[in-house]
């Protein structure tokens, strides 16, 4: 994806906050629009569809985490969370929740343009042929590696930008483990015990959606001491 061309969605409810930020990422190129609460964004969020979504955590009335939750159910777009520094679980709860990243207020506008630039890098492109695909049989799970797709039957298994890059990664190498710290590496983070921690939070996420016992993995394995491993049938 060009990141000139992407679409944000800003929710935040100080409306200074709301209006430099959408200042900021239009004069960077971006189209943006922005909403002040949770409700505001459901209905914008009714009748388009945005590349990401830049959304504060503390908001009066249904927050952050409560509102990526239920987005989770329907929409696969990326999420940036906003938190106020200090609130680590606020941060856990985002992650367990779907969101794709988190940056901690304040913080300097240059800093969320590169998250922000590095969450649109990782999401997949859409083939514009199609291709012989490769595909990976995990159990009842299809994982279509040129296109970045995962099915269940006739249903598609819905992926987050960092869930479809994990997939990738994995897919890359299966069946050889890959550190922590190589898969934060990978995805493009700031190296740190709290980023392998954020991965961590991931893999139970993505565990979640293609195992039958997520705590007792069978094809999303945990090697002791060298990271984890794609083991595919």
């Amino acid at each position: 994806m060009n990141e000139m061309d992407a679409h944000l969605l800003i929710v935040d409810d100080d409306e200074r906050i709301r209006d430099l930020l959408k200042k900021f990422l239009m004069r960077s190129g971006f189209l943006v629009t922005a909403a002040r609460d949770a409700a505001h964004a459901r209905r914008v969020l009714s009748g388009l569809d945005f590349d990401l979504i830049v959304l504060d955590v503390m908001m009066p009335g249904e927050d952050g985490v409560s509102l990526t939750r239920a987005l989770r159910e329907t929409h696969a777009t990326p999420i940036l969370l906003l938190t106020a520094r200090g609130e680590t679980e606020h941060r856990i709860a985002g992650l367990e929740a779907g969101a794709d990243d988190y940056l901690a207020k304040p913080f300097e506008p240059k800093e969320l343009l590169l998250r922000i630039n590095a969450i649109l890098r990782r999401m997949p492109d859409t083939p514009l042929q199609d291709v012989i695909a490769k595909v990976l049989h995990l159990g009842p799970i299809r994982y279509d590696i040129e296109r970045g797709e995962m099915w269940q039957g006739e249903s598609p298994v819905r992926l987050t930008a960092t869930e479809s890059q994990l997939m990738k990664i994995f897919s890359a190498q299966p069946g050889e483990p890959i550190t922590r710290a190589k898969l934060v590496e990978d995805l493009g983070r700031d190296k740190g015990q709290a980023q392998e921690r954020a991965v961590d939070v991931q893999i139970t996420r993505l565990r979640r959606k293609i195992e039958q016992d997520p705590k007792q993995p069978r094809y999303l394995q945990t090697v002791r001491g060298a990271g984890y491993m794609l083991a595919p049938d």
